[in-house]
């Protein structure tokens, strides 16, 4: 079996198992793949992560190139700025909205109590946490 990283046309990114890469393309092309949070059949393969292991006393690993996490974070707060919907401190209420269907499901940003995260959390709803830098004014950036 192989494992893909898979990306339907709305963005979402899952996996999938295959016997090999012509099973994926023959599955993909009679749609028999399918997004499993929107059901989506318009599916691509992207680029996963690949670790490799070299056996002892074979050729040296080259070193990794060093990251630069400052540019990294910056990179992850643009592309949360840019693709997120800012609803402030109606996060949570947004976030049922689009759960029962009330509203158009997007990407949202915004902000929620304890309690708050905890009734997101009953009623099923999957959110992550990032912290964002402040700004001068002293708002998320």
């Amino acid at each position: 079996m192989i494992v893909f990283d898979l990306e339907c046309s709305q963005g979402h990114i899952f996996e999938g198992w295959f016997n090999n890469i012509p099973s994926f393309e023959k599955q993909n092309k009679k749609k028999m793949v399918a997004c499993p949070y929107c059901n989506d059949t318009r599916i691509k393969r992207v680029l996963s992560p690949v670790a490799t292991r070299v056996a002892p006393g074979n050729a040296e690993i080259p070193a990794a190139k060093s990251i630069d996490y400052g540019k990294l974070a910056k990179e992850v707060v643009d592309y949360i700025n840019k693709n997120f919907h800012d609803v402030g401190p109606d996060f949570t209420k947004e976030a049922l909205k689009m759960h029962y269907g009330a509203a158009d499901k997007q990407n949202i940003r915004g902000s929620a109590t304890m309690e708050e995260e905890k009734t997101l959390e009953k009623e099923g709803i999957e959110f992550f946490k990032v912290p964002l830098p402040k700004t001068d004014e002293g708002k998320e950036n």
